[in-house]
């Protein structure tokens, strides 16, 4: 049985690297980790096909910190790397009715949505909020609430509003409980919704969209399998019943997380945006 994770850190071995794997780290607020890979012959080992992996680790983000401005900053510098120029979609995946699950719904509810600006007020007496970038946010719920999948009302609201590029945010699975709500993962891969808990969708990626698709997320669970093997180093039956397990603190982790990543969004869609501008949208 392998451990069950979104995270590319800990699905690569960093003993034993192929060549087409680099590791470079950085970071102030964050330990940041980026990975590259440069093709797809790693998908058969790691499961991460070619592309840009960035995790930033850090404390709990359940928790303020006094480096609270700077984490934002940081997450917006890693973001805007990846994000091209002209409109973005920001798509929160996820059930909000779900607290575990409800990361990128309440992200996507704090994005501050500008498309429509350009079109409701006048250029000339609003030039400073009609001269801000495009951007419009989604967030309606998961093919169980819907009959639906989530790429598919993805794509058919980008064929409508045609962006450059879409960010999509979500939580993440991990294998390691030392990183459930203290770690971010950016990656210009896509994402496939519900991977991390066996719930697999239709992934959310360039090759669906023909555009740049940005996943952003938190790991908010881990499955006891993973746990127990992970401490105990032993193979668990297949036969034994498992669940997801997530912090106790949940409530504040998505809220507070949710809050962070909306921060660092908008710093990175919005560059004339001050960090006390974006502060007063909360």
């Amino acid at each position: 049985m392998d451990f069950r994770t979104d995270l590319a850190l800990e699905s690569i071995s960093c003993g034993n690297l192929p060549d087409s794997v680099h590791i470079s780290t950085r970071g102030r607020a964050f330990s940041i980790t980026e990975i590259i890979i440069d093709d797809d012959s790693c998908l058969s080992t790691i499961g991460k096909g070619k592309g840009r992996y960035i995790t930033l680790e850090g404390s709990s983000l359940s928790r303020f910190s006094d480096d609270y401005r700077l984490m934002a900053q940081e997450l917006a510098d890693e973001l805007s790397r990846l994000l091209p120029d002209g409109d973005v979609l920001v798509a929160g995946l996820g059930n909000n009715d779900i607290t575990p699950d409800a990361i990128g719904p309440q992200t996507a509810s704090r994005v501050l949505a500008t498309r429509h600006l350009s079109e409701e007020l006048d250029k000339n007496e609003e030039k400073f909020l009609t001269s801000l970038r495009s951007v419009s946010t989604y967030s309606g719920g998961v093919m169980g609430q819907t009959g639906i999948e989530t790429a598919e009302i993805v794509r058919a609201v980008a064929a409508e509003i045609k962006p450059k590029a879409i960010i999509a945010v979500d939580a993440l699975a991990c294998s390691d409980i030392s990183r459930l709500g203290t770690t971010i993962q950016i990656t210009d891969t896509g994402i496939s919704p519900g991977s991390g808990v066996s719930n697999r969708r239709r992934e959310l990626s360039d090759k669906l969209f023909g555009i740049p698709v940005i996943a952003v997320g938190v790991p908010t669970v881990v499955d006891m399998h993973t746990i127990v093997r992970s401490l105990t180093g032993q193979e668990i039956s297949r036969e034994l019943p498992n669940i997801m397990v997530t912090p106790r603190d949940i409530d504040r982790l998505t809220e507070r997380a949710s809050q962070l990543l909306a921060f660092g969004i908008n710093l990175a869609l919005q560059p004339t945006l001050t960090f006390e501008d974006v502060r007063g949208l909360f």
